[in-house]
């Protein structure tokens, strides 16, 4: 009897502590028909080098021409989410972790996963990239969804700084002297135009 009176409690026990164990998946976009896009070091690294032979190049003729492709900017912004306090969570975890950038239809399509407590949601933000007046990055985001969870504050802060952190850390010293004309996206390569002051 004793024993019957234990196996009730001791039951629910264990259920509530491999509740707590597990991560429990809400939902959020679904971007698995998309191909994965790979990160790696060396593409986030490739980045410099794309940007020295552009303005090797613009050197000749005024005209500096950017090709950044898809596994180059999420290998990029995935090594952000791991070191910049400001895209992280209070418990230091990045905002968005397994980020994927696709770049299609001309706008940035940034996909990943989040998690709250026990509750993981798959992510999904559409930016669009234009050029302002001064040929600075112009960066609008059309759509952020979190699922069930509600956006983080500053979001859009937090990614408009990000992009135009990237450009200018990416460009460094040479990014003021560098007035952009034009941003395309399209076939998973952004193509940034523009001229030496």
């Amino acid at each position: 009897m004793y024993k019957k009176k234990l196996a009730l409690p001791i039951f629910l026990l264990m259920l509530v502590l491999t509740s707590l164990a597990c991560t429990i998946f809400v939902g959020g976009p679904d971007y698995s028909s998309l191909p994965p896009i790979p990160v790696s070091a060396e593409a986030a690294e490739s980045i410099k080098e794309e940007l020295k032979r552009a303005f090797e190049a613009g050197a000749q003729t005024g005209v500096v021409t950017i090709n950044l492709t898809e596994p180059q900017i999420t290998s990029y912004l995935a090594a952000r989410m791991r070191t910049d306090p400001s895209l992280q969570q209070e418990d230091k975890k990045p905002l968005i972790t397994d980020p994927q950038v696709y770049l299609r239809d001309g706008q940035m399509q940034i996909y990943g996963k989040t998690q709250q407590g026990i509750f993981a949601a798959n992510i999904g933000i559409i930016v669009q990239v234009g050029v302002d007046a001064d040929g600075q990055p112009l960066i609008e985001i059309l759509s952020a969804d979190f699922g069930p969870f509600p956006a983080p504050e500053g979001l859009k802060d937090a990614i408009t700084a990000m992009v135009k952190e990237a450009y200018t850390g990416s460009l460094g010293p040479v990014a003021t002297g560098l007035r952009i004309e034009s941003i395309s996206i399209a076939n998973g390569i952004m193509t940034i135009t523009g001229r030496v002051r």
